[in-house]
């Protein structure tokens, strides 16, 4: 069992189903009232939203079952993670513990328009080298702690073990029996 929990802002809408003991969430928020916005309100629409749990294959067979939680975070967050594993060839908890960027500022499927090409936000264990390669190449680069995401996953390898992992950003821990 693998899952994603998330009430996209704060407390989420702040509504409590009577009885049931978990906050609503308010994804609806990210709907526009914009005639002609791809994300205009209209009966039988979702809004964009970025839940983005991800189930992978290998050769036919369950691999990997993870996800990222972070807003727009989430899909660069995939991204790094499947680099680390399928290209640097780490292991599920090496893949979530490795330095993250973040790039921030930039077009949104809710509308916003770029207009500076963005910031990159680096986690501070990015060699120094590869700072100055990434000044050189022109981008905008910042420190900020915390929009890095948050991991867990869980890997079934090729003999049939299970491994998991959890970020080490955030509370969790894996677990199995």
């Amino acid at each position: 069992v693998s899952l994603i929990q998330s009430n996209y802002t704060g407390m989420g809408s702040g509504m409590v189903p009577q009885g049931l003991g978990f906050v609503l969430h308010n994804r609806g928020q990210l709907f526009s009232m914009v005639e002609g916005s791809s994300n205009v309100y209209a009966p039988g629409k979702r809004p964009f939203q970025t839940i983005i749990p991800a189930f992978i294959t290998k050769d036919g067979h369950p691999f990997m079952s993870f996800g990222v939680m972070g807003g727009a975070m989430q899909p660069q967050g995939h991204v790094q993670i499947m680099i680390n594993i399928v290209d640097f060839g780490m292991d599920v908890q090496a893949a979530g513990d490795a330095a993250r960027w973040y790039h921030y500022d930039d077009n949104e499927p809710t509308g916003e328009i770029m207009i500076n090409g963005g910031t990159l936000s680096l986690e501070k264990s990015f060699s120094e080298q590869i700072q100055m390669e990434l000044r050189k190449r022109e981008h905008k680069l910042d420190y900020a702690k915390g929009n890095f995401g948050g991991y867990q996953a869980i890997m079934k390898t090729e003999s049939g073990v299970y491994h998991a992992a959890s970020e080490m950003r955030k509370d969790g821990q894996a677990v199995g029996y």
